[in-house]
């Protein structure tokens, strides 16, 4: 039971349960939309998920009273989650944050505006027209790229504008600059070392890369390890760079990306406006399309930047599409001129990647989380239904270890899990007896007789977790009771779609909207039982496990297993939690903990012998 007074504490509960597994920002706004909480997680699903489980503390409790919506940015890495999370703190100033450290606190690699550069680790920002490259969580590496650059293109190392010399100095004798000051280089050639230091700090390695392993190669064959793992930590450290940081690049160009993501005729599309070099944030559309997925494109950018500021600088698209009418709309529109591109490879390639990994996102959202029309309107069509299936609902059938046949039945409401009317039914014709067909035959003629007895509305659609003998099971007994309700099976093994009194199987093409919606609702059906049968197992092993133990019967058993649902997490309760909700006395309590203790150490062991026996 939740304890929580926030009324959309179990809506908001269900929406973060679709949330990724990958890293990124969450942010929490309250009901007038103002952001409250900026976080990031390496998980982002089981970070938010643990905002509504356990004990808060008063903070925490306080926020999630206000919280009135969640939403999230995925991100590369953890480290790129961490600059958003300042970036976004800086821009919103939550009241429930407290202050990071800004990314400019890690070293940064500066290349000068001078014409010698210099290059140089630096922790400071000036802006008058240095190149930045960065910021290195790990300091060795920008040590790493800094003593590689001395090694391949040796720049200059005095400080200050270069002053002419009448003999080098001794980076040039020891091979650490190629002594511009002496006139020992042109500044032609210069920057050709320059560009070729700019290509490395970029990420534009594969050829430097195919040259080290080489190297790395050659000195492991002729013994010389030390090298080899010079050159491994060298080669390790580029490519780590080439992934570059897509939060923040110190690049001051204001600049949009935008990505689609499309499947059947709906799309999404995410838009990453980077100012100053930093990501301000994330929009997500969806929208259904019934046109090309160029023309999809082409109509959401005119639609977007018909109430928003073109950037000063580029759009850079996912997808290559004409855009010579696109841009000159705009310009009519009064909304200047910008370069739309395409990149192909370096770091704004990078970028564009994280925002269409967040519009895929958003779209598996729409499509598995259902709710949206597109779906239930291409289910209709595919079964022929009379009436559009706002309610479906799903029967499973499952047994315990051979025994105890229950029958699982879910509901979903508008493509979406209505969880208040998923049901069990312990099946009593059957005697224990295992028996598919006359479960199911049980299980609708139970849910149905009710439903009419109570006078309650029925589905639009029923779905059976199984293939034709299950269908023609659950449509006996609808025809018994003399409803005409549609039915369908749906078969695991190559996804095939059984209707009665028709002899071949519907096969629809993976990705179609409407056996999404029915696999989601299988897969529900599933889950839902599966959960329930475990519950069933670990109820009748604890019986036999803790009624043993001296001081516990069967009654203060059924209180621990009824409270805790599992053994495991009656081992991870305290001592005088156990005591108290059973009843017991402290040293009974110690012994059912020390004994659950105990069991979870065999338990790890056998697992542990048996992986070992299959290596």
């Amino acid at each position: 039971m939740e304890t929580n007074p926030n009324p959309r504490w179990n809506e908001l509960k269900e929406i973060v349960k679709k949330f990724p597994q990958s890293p990124g920002v969450y942010i929490m706004r309250d009901r007038g939309g103002e952001v409250i909480y900026v976080g990031k997680a390496k998980v982002l699903l089981n970070r938010v998920k643990s905002y509504f489980s356990g004990t808060k503390d008063i903070k925490t409790a306080t926020l999630m009273r206000r919280v009135h919506s969640i939403e999230y940015i995925v991100t590369g890495t953890e480290y790129e989650a961490l600059l958003l999370e300042n970036t976004l703190i800086k821009r919103h100033m939550p009241r429930f944050n407290i202050s990071l450290k800004d990314g400019k606190s890690y070293p940064l690699i500066r290349l000068t505006a001078d014409d010698y550069p210099r290059i140089f680790k630096t922790r400071r920002l000036v802006q008058d027209g240095s190149k930045y490259y960065g910021p290195f969580p790990n300091v060795k590496h920008a040590g790493i790229y800094l003593d590689l650059i001395d090694k391949i293109f040796p720049l200059r190392k005095c400080a200050g504008p270069l002053k002419k010399r009448t003999s080098p100095c001794l980076y040039y004798h020891i091979g650490k600059c190629l002594g511009p000051c002496i006139g020992k280089i042109t500044p032609e050639e210069y920057q050709i070392h320059v560009r070729k230091a700019q290509n490395l700090l970029q990420g534009k390695t594969k050829g430097l890369i195919q040259d080290l392993q080489a190297e790395m190669r050659q000195a492991s064959e002729e013994l010389r390890f030390e090298r080899a793992a010079e050159l491994r930590d060298i080669i390790r450290a580029i490519r780590e760079l080439g992934e570059g940081s897509a939060v923040v690049d110190h690049i001051e160009e204001s600049r949009d990306y935008v990505a689609m993501a499309a499947e059947g005729n709906l799309a999404a599309f995410c838009v990453f406006p980077m100012r100053e070099g930093r990501l301000q944030g994330r929009e997500v559309f969806s929208s259904e399309f019934f046109g090309t997925e160029e023309e999809a494109l082409t109509e959401f950018l005119l639609r977007y930047y018909e109430t928003r500021s073109l950037p000063a600088g580029s759009v850079y698209l996912s997808r290559i599409i004409d855009v010579a009418d696109l841009k000159q709309y705009l310009m009519s529109e009064g909304k200047g001129d910008v370069e739309f591109r395409f990149p192909e490879g370096g770091r704004h390639l990078s970028v564009l990647r994280l925002a269409v990994e967040n519009a895929v996102a958003e779209l598996k959202r729409r499509l598995e989380g259902g709710g949206n029309a597109l779906g239930l309107a291409d289910l209709k069509r595919v079964l022929e239904l009379n009436r559009y299936p706002r309610r479906i609902e799903g029967f499973d059938i499952a047994h315990v270890d051979g025994t105890d046949p229950v029958a699982s039945l879910i509901s979903f409401h508008n493509g979406l899990p209505d969880r208040r009317n998923y049901r069990f039914f312990k099946l009593r014709s059957l005697k224990g007896a295992i028996d598919d067909f006359a479960a199911m035959r049980e299980a609708v003629a139970r849910r149905y007789q009710r439903l009419l007895n109570e006078g309650q509305p029925l589905p639009d659609l029923i779905l059976i977790d199984g293939g034709k003998g299950q269908v023609n099971a659950a449509l006996e007994m609808l025809e018994l009771l003399g409803l005409d309700i549609p039915i369908c099976g749906l078969a695991k093994k190559n996804e095939e779609i059984f209707l009665p009194h028709r002899s071949e199987p519907i096969v629809l093409p993976k990705g179609s909207p409407a056996l999404r919606v029915l696999q989601a609702v299988r897969d529900e059906t599933h889950r839902f039982a599966t959960r329930h049968n475990r519950r069933i197992r670990e109820q009748k092993l604890g019986k036999g496990l803790l009624t043993h133990l001296p001081g516990v019967g069967p009654k203060r058993s059924q209180k621990l297993l009824t409270h805790y649902r599992s053994l495991d997490k009656i081992a991870e309760a305290s001592i005088e939690e156990i005591a108290r909700v059973a009843s017991l006395p402290l040293e009974v309590a110690e012994s059912i903990q020390r004994y659950l203790a105990d069991r979870s150490t065999r338990v790890q062991t056998v697992q542990e012998l048996k992986r070992n026996r299959k290596l």
